[in-house]
């Protein structure tokens, strides 16, 4: 499912699995990265694009990340990431994080990524974002840049 027109943000809902949670039934913070990071790849989808497409010879680290947590989630609650593109640069990419449960504000983060090029015994390197690619994104509306 690719759009005519730039991309600034997804609605990503799920639902938390028994195997997201702890003996006390609630969800382990690190798992909000992931559920980020699922949010994010959902993103690129709709934009019509892989973030880790086959034969690329570049690819997107996580240079930061990170979350304030505001209520639990806990086993089989339906909840709903929504992830917003806050600033493009030539190289990089940030974004914001909502999740919420109905009206409920469960946690926000951020975490920017950085086009980078090398692996496999080379470093490491950024370089631009392929403009064929920055096309598909834009600046969402209401997000401070």
């Amino acid at each position: 499912m690719s759009s005519s027109s730039p991309v600034s943000e997804y609605r990503y809902r799920r639902r938390v699995q028994f195997s997201e949670v702890d003996s006390a039934r609630i969800v382990n913070f690190s798992r909000y990265f992931s559920y980020m990071e699922e949010a994010e790849h959902a993103l690129w989808r709709q934009a019509g694009l892989s973030i880790a497409p086959r034969g690329a010879t570049f690819g997107y680290a996580r240079i930061g990340a990170s979350f304030e947590y505001h209520s639990p989630l806990r086993f089989e609650d339906e909840f709903e990431v929504l992830i917003s593109i806050a600033r493009i640069t030539t190289r990089t990419m940030r974004y914001d994080c909502q999740v919420t449960r109905g009206a409920d504000r469960i946690a926000t983060g951020v975490m920017t990524i950085v086009c980078v090029t090398g692996g496999e015994g080379e470093p490491l390197r950024s370089m631009p974002i392929p403009a064929e690619i920055a096309a598909r994104f834009a600046v969402a509306a209401g997000v401070s840049a």
